[in-house]
């Protein structure tokens, strides 16, 4: 069982609730940063919370959404010891992990 926390911003809201309940179908323990409602809200504060928990391995991964995963990505990366990647599939999601990990 892995732990993952999730976090989105209003853009990205309803993949991360499918997400939520696809992961908890799976046994994976999940962590919700938010957003917890479509309500417009800023990206970086759910991407930095997010960062900051598996920075201090409190989950295992994690996975933010928004409308591009570019704004996440970089705000992620600015969390020392995190490394984040916009993905929009399992190939770039997989050469991710296996190759800029």
């Amino acid at each position: 069982m892995t732990s993952v926390a999730l976090g989105a911003d209003h853009a990205g809201w309803e993949l991360k609730e499918a997400l939520k309940a696809w992961l908890f179908d799976q046994g994976h323990q999940v962590l919700d940063f938010g957003t917890h409602s479509p309500d417009p809200v800023d990206y970086p504060d759910y991407a930095a919370q997010v960062a900051e928990a598996v920075a201090v391995a409190k989950v295992e991964r994690g996975i933010l959404v928004c409308g591009t995963g570019i704004g996440m990505a970089i705000t992620a990366n600015k969390v020392p010891g995190v490394r984040a990647a916009a993905c929009s599939d399992l190939y770039t999601a997989r050469m991710s992990r296996e190759h800029n990990d």
